[in-house]
C-alpha cells in the first residue's frame, strides 16, 4: 500500500512493523529531513487511511503520535500540517535525556553503566526500523 502524494509504504507482511508505526516513523522521517516541510498540509485521517487502505483509527494512532512528539500541528478545521519542530524535537530531547540522567543517578548507576545502558536501548531501537 503505497501514497502517492506522501510516498509512504506500509509493508503488511509478517513481521513488519505495525502500521501505525510504519506511517509515523516515515512522516516523521521525511518531516526531519525536510522532505515534508514546516507547514506542509497533510491529508486528512479518512483521506489518508483511504490511500493507503489502512482502518482510520490506525492513521489517528500515527497522528496523535505524531502530535505527541511535536512533528505535526493540528489546526482545526484547517488541517494537519507539518509543525516547525527543530527547537520543539531538540527541547523534547533535552528533556527526555535530563529525565534518564536523574533516574539512573537515583539508581546508583555509574555514569559509564548509564551510557552503556542508553547506548544498547539506542542500538535496539534503531536497529528496530
Amino acid at each position: 500500500m503505497t501514497s502517492t502524494n506522501l510516498k509512504i509504504t506500509i509493508d503488511g507482511s509478517a513481521g513488519s512493523a505495525a502500521p501505525y508505526e510504519q506511517l509515523r516513523a516515515q512522516i516523521a522521517d521525511r518531516a526531519r529531513s525536510g522532505k515534508l516541510p514546516a507547514g506542509f498540509k497533510l491529508p486528512t485521517v479518512r483521506g489518508l487511511a483511504e490511500e493507503l487502505g489502512l482502518a482510520a483509527n490506525t492513521v489517528a494512532k500515527a497522528y496523535r503520535a505524531l502530535e505527541a512528539d511535536a512533528v505535526i500541528e493540528t489546526r482545526g478545521r484547517n488541517g494537519t500540517f507539518i509543525a516547525a519542530a527543530g527547537d520543539a524535537v531538540s527541547r523534547e530531547a533535552a528533556a527526555a535525556a535530563q529525565a534518564y540522567a536523574d533516574r539512573v543517578h537515583r539508581l546508583g548507576l555509574t555514569q559509564a553503566e548509564a551510557l552503556d545502558a542508553a547506548t544498547d536501548a539506542l542500538r535496539a531501537r534503531y536497529a528496530a526500523k
